[in-house]
């Protein structure tokens, strides 16, 4: 009797969900789904390497499928600012705070409007004494934000398209 009124309940919720048009954002197939549609935009960045890592961040997190057409073009300015914290007795900075901004646009292939957005995140990363340790500190801070960029975005544009 423990075992048939969960199952039973969870019956009657697939049953419930299913009549009134519900449609989860991340489904991968169906007309319309979501991440059918985040797999078909092409993405263009800035030619720098944090530019690289955040299309491949965001060509990963859409999913891309190079065998379905584009439908959409999603282009990204990126701006980032370094801001030293904390000092050390020589006047050196012993932690850096990252902040990157991306302006994306959305623009359908067939045309039409733009869509337009804004995202910005912040890192921090440790400051060291040898130079390849901090080359690697630093590379370390962008992919991180890099990744929490193609986040946001993922997240602005599964919103727009669930919208449309």
């Amino acid at each position: 009797m423990k075992r048939i009124f969960p199952l039973s309940v969870l019956a009657a919720s697939a049953v419930i969900l299913s009549a009134c048009g519900f449609t989860p954002i991340y489904g991968q197939t169906g007309e319309g789904a979501i991440g059918g549609q985040l797999a078909q935009i092409a993405v263009s960045t800035p030619d720098d390497r944090l530019g690289y890592r955040l299309r491949e961040q965001l060509e990963d997190a859409f999913g891309r499928n190079p065998a379905l057409p584009v439908q959409y073009r999603l282009q990204t300015e990126v701006e980032q600012s370094r801001l030293p914290l904390g000092r050390r007795i020589d006047d050196t900075a012993t932690r850096y705070q990252l902040t990157v901004t991306a302006k994306w646009s959305l623009t359908p292939v067939a045309g039409g409007e733009p869509i337009k957005g804004e995202r910005t995140t912040t890192t921090t990363y440790a400051s060291a004494d040898q130079p390849y340790a901090a080359i690697a500190a630093q590379q370390d801070g962008e992919d991180r934000a890099a990744a929490d960029l193609a986040r946001l975005i993922r997240m602005d544009l599964m919103r727009v398209l669930a919208a449309r």
